[in-house]
């Protein structure tokens, strides 16, 4: 009987990107015929949520992340008691999935051979040379096209097809939502830039309902918005920032017509349940690597030159990223009008699936960097595929692989794993 292990220790919008690994694991064990279990080690305030979402999964909860008024004994107590209970578990495979300091010291319960994704090796941190290749992409993420879904999916040998992952988007009949921000402030548009947006959504969309969405610390951002909003828009409002756990949140989102949001958890939860969704990505947020996963959803991207940012680094140029989103020209776009181009600096990508996992293509606007970002892909394609050996020389892709790949990636590989990182 085949058992497999996912942990996932980040936040809501990484539980729901796992979706591909889990649910691919999950059709192997039916595909084999001989049984089995696929487990699955979350933060505590996700692990209900994660057995709604995964039912077919045994869930863990670990204290991952702190919190006002934890008791430390009480947080190591929980640790070891669930430590104790994976590590009498007889694991096929153990993927860690972040690189945090418990997710690396439950790695250490498990020999190297059967770990994906980052372990402990010889008593060092090691990953596999496919996250070793997303790294080196940071410093050239405008041309790179792999979505975070597909990068921990394609840690499993034989993962499930990108289009079997989340339903097509379909409107569900509850009206229009708003998710108001996520956990980066700067990915988020100020109350002053969205009001328009929202209500000029909402007119197109036809829905006789306008749901805002957010924690408890965007309730006065919702206000504001509402305060921006016409009288017949705000009077449709129903403002739920503040009032919905995750499980509500999850429902909630579930029954809409569409989402308006930036990069947020909300915004996978919608795409988890086939809504579709209208995202506005700025800052550092790039909708090639953290899009809405599935077909039919719409991402107005900034493609300024400053962007994707890094989220860690002040801006020092005034937040050029949010300009386009106060055009007038994406309203009359927003509101339907097929002759207006996009205002400069904003580009509108759809979603898709290909052979590799999810793509964005470009709809509206231009894109620079797309020449760049489909040979990356057919590279990436190439590479996951162990083609590697049969580049030729002088092609692009032969650039790319001399660009990105070490030789520290096909020497000395861990126990069980041969030079292109296979059992």
């Amino acid at each position: 009987m085949a058992r497999f292990l996912v942990l996932q220790l980040a936040r809501l919008g990484d539980l729901l990107q796992t979706r591909r690994l889990l649910a691919g694991l999950f059709a192997r064990i039916g595909a084999d015929g001989g049984g089995g279990e696929v487990h699955l080690a979350v933060d505590a305030s996700l692990a209900a949520l994660a057995g709604r979402l995964y039912p077919y999964a045994r869930v863990h909860a670990l204290p991952a992340h702190a919190g006002p008024g934890r008791d430390p004994a009480a947080v190591a107590l929980a640790v070891r008691q669930t430590c104790g209970e994976l590590s009498a578990i007889p694991f096929d495979k153990v993927f860690c999935l972040n690189f945090s300091p418990l997710g690396m010291a439950i790695s250490a319960l498990f020999p190297p051979e059967v770990q994906r994704g980052y372990r402990q090796f010889s008593g060092q941190p090691d990953k596999d040379r496919l996250l070793r290749l997303v790294f080196r992409l940071t410093r050239e993420r405008r041309a790179a096209g792999l979505n975070l879904a597909d990068i921990w999916a394609h840690l499993d040998d034989v993962p499930l097809a990108a289009a079997l992952v989340n339903p097509p988007a379909a409107p569900r009949g509850g009206g229009l939502g708003v998710a108001l921000a996520g956990r980066m402030a700067r990915r988020s548009l100020p109350p002053e830039i969205l009001a328009p947006i929202v209500r000029t959504a909402f007119r197109a969309s036809g829905a006789t309902r306008l749901t805002l969405l957010g924690t408890t610390a965007q309730a006065s951002e919702a206000r504001a918005l509402v305060k921006q909003l016409d009288p017949a828009t705000a009077s449709a409002c129903q403002d739920l920032t503040g009032r919905t756990g995750l499980g509500e949140l999850s429902e909630v989102i579930a029954g809409l017509d569409r989402l308006l949001t930036p990069d947020t958890g909300a915004m996978h939860l919608a795409a988890f349940h086939g809504v579709p969704v209208t995202a506005f990505f700025l800052s550092s947020a790039w909708c090639h690597e953290t899009g809405p996963y599935g077909v039919g959803h719409e991402v107005w991207q900034s493609v300024v030159p400053c962007a994707p940012c890094l989220e860690s680094v002040p801006c020092d140029k005034g937040h050029v990223c949010r300009l386009p989103f106060a055009d007038p020209a994406l309203l009359r776009l927003l509101g339907g009008s097929a002759k207006v181009e996009p205002p400069a600096g904003l580009a509108l990508f759809c979603t898709d699936c290909d052979g590799l996992g999810a793509v964005c293509r470009l709809e509206r606007g231009e894109d620079p960097s797309e020449a760049g970002r489909r040979a990356f892909r057919a590279f990436a394609a190439r590479h996951l595929a162990g083609q590697d050996a049969a580049l030729a020389d002088g092609t692009p892709e032969a650039a790319l692989a001399e660009r990105l790949f070490l030789e520290t990636d096909w020497t000395l590989p861990p126990p069980g794993r041969d030079a292109a990182g296979e059992e």
